[in-house]
Parts: C-alpha cells; structure tokens; sequence
C-alpha cells in the first residue's frame, strides 16, 4: 500500500461525535488508509512508503478549514439541471408574467433561433398571483416556440407557436393525469399541466444534440465541486415510459474521458417491463458510475393540489379535493412487490399524507413477503412534506430512509398554511421527530427546482429559514430544527444510505472512499449567518482534487 496524500487541518469532522477536532486523513489510491493525528497520519504514511521504497506522501495542511465527508444530494435531475445552468435554457422565478416575458426577450437575444426554454416561475409567489397565458408570450415571439416550466416543473407555459410545433389544438386530448388548460370559450391557454406537461418534454429538449448536452453536464460537474459535492443520485424524472431523463449514455462517456467528477448513482424509473434497469445495474457498477435502484410516484406536488393528501385541502378548489394517485395503489404495489422480490430497492415520490400512509403500507407488505433488502439497501421515501399521525414512527420501524429538500420548505411563504391548514401545519417536513424516531434523514435539492447550494441546505435544516431571503425569523416551526452535526450528517452520511451505498462514502474513516470537501469556516461553531457565506476551498473525490479555490 502506497499512501499518496495525508490532508489536515485543526478542524476536522470525521462524521462521529458534534464536534471538529485537530486531524489528518492519509490516502492511499482512492481509500482512505488511516484517520488521526497529523504526526501519527505522517508517521504511517512514511512507514508504508519507506516499505514499498516510494516517495513520501504529500502532505497538505489546510490550517484551520473545516474538513468534513463531501457533500452527497440525494435527489437531482442531472440532465435538468445541467440544461438549464447552461447557455441552451435559462432559470428564474419572475416578479410576474410580464416580468417572465422581458427576461426570455433578454435570453433570446443570446440565443437568436430554435426553441427557447426556462424553469423557475411560480405564479402563486407573483405580484398578482395569477396564472399566465399564451397571450403574452404570443405578442413577444410571435414566429419562435417559447417552453417556460414552473419550479416544480409540473406545470407548462407555452405560446401558440409552441402549441402549434408540438401539435396541440382546441380538440386535443390530454394524457391521463394531465390537461391542457382552456378558457371558457374553450380556447387554449397555453398552460399544460402534470402528466402531460411531462409528456411534451422529451419533444422540447430534442432540440439540443447530444454534444450540447455533454457539454452542459460538465458545467453541472463543475457547478457541484465548486459545491463539495462528490456525490449525487440522478433520479428518474417522470414515470412515463422513456421520460426519464436518466442519460447514463452521457455519464458513461464522461466516465471514459475521466471527466466525471462526482460520483453518479443512477435511479430509473420502475415499471413493468426491467430489463432497462437490469442491463443498466449490470453495466455499471463502478465506485463512480452505478445504476443503483428504481423510482417512482405517487402523487404531484400541494401547491397545485396535486399531492394526494387523506382530508381535502384547506382552500379545495372543489368538492373531495384531495389530489389523487398518479398509479392506481394496487399498480404501485405490483412494481414493488416484483422490485422486492429481485432483491432491488424503490425510491418513491410522496408529497401528501395519503401517498406517504400507502407507500408505507406498501413496503410493510413487501418486507413481510420478502424480508429486508439484501445487504446495507434500503427504500426510501422522496420529499414527505406532510405525515398523519404515527407514520413518522412507521418511516423508522421499516428502515425507510427519508430522502427530503430543506430549502424545499420555504419554497411558498404562506403556502403549507393556506393549503393546508393550521392543524396540518405541524407534521410537515418533521425532521427533528423523524431523527428523534430513528429514521435516517437524507438531503438534497431536488435540482433544478432548488439549485445546488450545499450551504443552503445546511442553513435551511438548522435555521428552518430561507437561505435566500432568511424568512421567517426564528425559523418556520422552529421546535424541528435540528444540530449542525446532524444537518451535516444528513447530507453525507444519510445520502449515501439512500444511494445503497453505506460504508463505502459518507464518513471519513479507514476504508472509505476518500472524498471530502474543505470549507473555509467551521459550520459546527459559527453564526449560523455565517453559514451562508461560507466557501468550499476543495473538494476531493477518490482521492483526487478535483476543485481548488
């Protein structure tokens, strides 16, 4: 054994205990060969090299940063997220539609033909708050088809060129789970909403090539080192058939130019017909590439009363609005069940209190029949924003990992209130009674309708408040905010379980791949203000430094 690197500092957290401590971590190939102090680190490195007659290893101090295990998101749509941090798409909230217009006006002058996309726009966070049509965008582009997601990118604004290029009219019918949105004249709109919304994006995003989009994952790559992250789980987008959006394609070439800077964990979407997933789990096993479970769900997303909660939401837009089941239960327990008994893991999309009550009953079922999943494999739960009583508990006694987004919860000031309700309010994004009740909590973004902000997270987890606009003062249902050990734990340790991949990253201990990320400030001691500015010096991955400030 040869140990290349000993990296140090007086600060370094381990994943053990709440506290940083003076360290060092010697590395060896891509493992981590030893954890201790800088001398003993030094001493062991020399001890090795003088006995396979190399030379020494290089030390590294990085004096008083803070080491931690790199960052792990546990929830990103990586195409997504790389297209629309690229020059081919753009990414914004908007004051209002008008405002939405003049900024795709600003993008169209750098991109003067084909279609023009965005993400980001959320009409119930715009001054009015009302949803926007074809008419505005039909007077500024009146010849180019415009495409403008919302945030949660379960909705779809498009103009009449765009209606007309994707073949949608008067007398067109939607996909079940979806609706093209009409006036009373029975006119179109412009707006395209869940399942179908989904549908059209395949058609809308084959208008970059697939250089374009390779190139605009390695934007992304750089974008999470600059970040700490080392990890990530590329989850399916959508369960249609095909719309995934899992380009393992492109990770697999990134790979072989040894441009893949993080590791990727592929998650596909389960459906009748595996064989997709199983090539892909035989084909790529690697420490950096790895198809490593399925997805699904179960339900939209509250602020369009599209997840499926058990009473009807606080402001119903009609009788029993109660959102519905994207797959009929029984549907959803058949793909589990098959999942189970072939020993692979689900990752379940679960919003409302209903979705999250039947996923579990699901896994429950599926556990008796077939016991626990083989080896450290657990399925997980995606976003949770809202539980009934007494399945926070059930989450921990069935090993379900609660994969879930804190900047997610500040996403709609007023909403959870609003759709909802006040006696809802209290079971929702419960990550201190989660921890407390012994499940494993896993954080991500769900990029790109949060994008990539390790710090934020972390703020978002320990203040309960926005990392943007640091609302609301004292925290959002403060009582379930939760330490800065444990935040960090959460999106390192916790990440890699929900990734099957426990034991082998999220810790900095011997035997453990050797990724980890230094920050200039210790996050476990400062104001938790300071955690907003804080910056990540390096990050490691596989014992390579793969960003330097």
């Amino acid at each position: 054994m040869r140990i290349d690197h000993v990296i140090c500092s007086s600060k370094l957290f381990t994943g053990e205990g709440d506290d940083a401590a003076a360290g060092a971590v010697a590395i060896a190939g891509d493992t981590i060969a030893y954890v201790g102090s800088r001398d003993d680190a030094v001493a062991f490195a020399k001890e090795h090299n003088d006995a396979g007659g190399y030379e020494a290893a290089r030390v590294i101090d990085y004096g008083d940063a803070l080491i931690v295990p790199g960052f792990h998101d546990s929830h990103v749509h990586f195409f997504h997220s790389a297209v629309y941090s690229s020059p081919l798409a753009t990414n914004f909230l908007g004051e209002n539609e008008a405002d939405c217009v003049e900024r795709m006006k600003r993008f169209a002058e750098g991109r003067p033909t084909g279609w023009l996309l965005a993400q980001g726009w959320r009409e119930y966070r715009w001054n009015p708050p009302v949803l926007p049509s074809k008419r505005s965008l039909d007077e500024a582009f009146p010849t180019r088809p415009v495409a403008l997601y919302s945030g949660d990118a379960h909705t779809l604004w498009l103009n009449s060129c765009a209606l007309a290029e994707l073949g949608i009219t008067r007398d067109s019918v939607a996909p079940a789970g979806g609706s093209y949105d009409r006036d009373e004249d029975g006119e179109l709109t412009g707006i395209v909403r869940e399942a179908a919304a989904m549908e059209l994006m395949p058609r809308i995003m084959n208008a970059f090539s697939d250089d374009e989009i390779a190139d605009a994952y390695r934007g992304f790559l750089r974008t999470l080192a600059r970040n700490g992250i080392t990890s990530v789980c590329d989850m399916s987008l959508m369960a249609n058939p095909g719309l995934d959006f899992i380009r393992d394609d492109v990770h697999a070439r990134l790979l072989e130019d040894g441009e893949l800077t993080c590791r990727v964990n592929l998650f596909p979407t389960l459906l009748d017909d595996m064989s997709r997933f199983e090539s892909m789990n035989r084909q790529y096993r690697g420490p950096v590439l790895r198809c490593a479970g399925f997805k699904q769900f179960f339900d939209g997303v509250s602020s369009q009363h599209t997840a499926w909660v058990t009473e009807p939401y606080s402001n119903a837009r009609c009788g029993g609005d109660c959102g519905r089941a994207t797959i009929e239960p029984e549907k959803m327990r058949k793909l589990v069940m098959k999942a189970a008994e072939h020993g692979h893991p689900v990752r379940i999309h679960t919003i409302g209190d209903a979705a999250i009550h039947e996923a579990l009953n699901i896994f429950e079922a599926a556990r008796e029949r077939f016991g626990s999943l083989p080896g450290r494999q657990h399925n997980c739960l995606e976003h949770l924003e809202n539980f009934l009583p007494g399945d926070v508990e059930r989450l921990a006694q069935l090993g379900v990992v609660a994969a879930v987004q804190p900047p997610h919860m500040t996403l709609d000031p007023g909403g959870p209130e609003r759709d909802l309700g006040p006696e809802r309010v209290p079971l929702m994004w419960p990550f201190k009674t989660m921890q407390e009740d012994g499940a494993t909590l896993a954080f991500g973004t769900d990029s790109p309708v949060v994008d990539v902000n390790s710090m934020g997270v972390l703020y978002s987890a320990i203040t309960r408040q926005d990392p943007q606009t640091r609302e609301p003062r004292g925290g959002w249902l403060p009582e379930q905010r939760i330490s800065r050990a444990d935040a960090i734990r959460a999106y390192t340790a916790g990440s890699a379980v929900a990734a099957q991949r426990a034991g082998e990253v999220g810790e900095l201990r011997p035997g453990m791949l050797a990724d980890l990320a230094v920050v200039d400030t210790d996050l476990l001691a400062c104001d938790a203000e300071d955690i907003l500015d804080a910056k990540v010096v390096a990050t490691w991955m596989g014992g390579t430094c793969v960003y330097e400030a």
